[in-house]
């Protein structure tokens, strides 16, 4: 009789552990090499990562887990154990969202399933790498410059890079409004145009179809734009 009470009583303790991990997002997947560790799904509240969830992986790389979604918003997906605190970063939905990688490469190189706003941040992630890079050899043009105490090339490296700086806004505005339809548009107008011309961020925000507007990251940015204007009126 203990025996039967013993097994019954842990029946419910499991029952209550999953039922305390539903959500209507899972997230899961494989990464591959990950022996041991723990796993973190977070998202940031103001300006400080949050855990939402978490398991301890040992010798398994296979992983699960869930948070309940109001709507799209990124999260992270962090990894702690022998190795530095690796993250991946990627936008969360209602639905399964598939993330397979490599602990040797974690987050550099991840397939991501099962998100439609990961789809179009990807898209925008491939061209603005390449100007980070560009940003990075700027860098490295105005140090030479610098040191060769050259006028001109300081000069000339001064107004390529304004150059370069005003083809990235140009390129995201652009993208942003190209996918209004797309909460990933408010969150790269906030992340990436937060320094733009108020008139170029309230015209991607009036371009935001009315599901994205009522979105987490089109309310941000609507917030974010009266904020500015009404300092402005001051």
């Amino acid at each position: 009789m203990k025996k039967i009470i013993a097994v019954l009583v842990v029946s419910i303790l499991m029952v209550a552990c999953s039922s305390e991990k539903e959500g209507n997002m899972i997230v899961e997947g494989n990464i591959k090499g990950l022996k041991k560790g723990t796993l973190y799904l977070q998202k940031m509240n103001d300006t400080a990562l949050f855990s939402v969830d978490s398991m301890d992986v040992f010798g398994d790389g296979n992983f699960k887990l869930t948070d309940n979604v109001i709507s799209p918003e990124m999260y992270y997906l962090t990894f702690k154990g022998n190795t530095n605190e690796k993250r991946i970063l990627f936008f969360g939905n209602k639905g399964t969202i598939t993330l397979n990688d490599n602990i040797d490469t974690f987050g550099f190189d991840t397939e991501i399933i099962g998100s439609e706003n990961q789809v179009v941040f990807n898209k925008f992630t491939k061209i603005n790498d390449k100007f980070k890079n560009q940003r990075l050899q700027f860098i490295k043009k105005e140090f030479d410059a610098i040191k060769s105490k050259n006028a001109d090339s300081i000069a000339k490296v001064k107004t390529d890079f304004d150059r370069m700086i005003r083809r990235k806004y140009l390129f995201t505005a652009n993208f942003a409004l190209t996918n209004s339809g797309s909460e990933a548009a408010p969150y790269i107008a906030l992340t990436e145009l937060y320094d733009a011309n108020i008139k170029l961020l309230d015209t991607i925000n009036k371009s935001l179809s009315e599901k994205v507007k009522s979105s987490t990251y089109g309310k941000r940015l609507n917030t974010y734009i009266t904020e500015i204007k009404n300092k402005e009126n001051k």
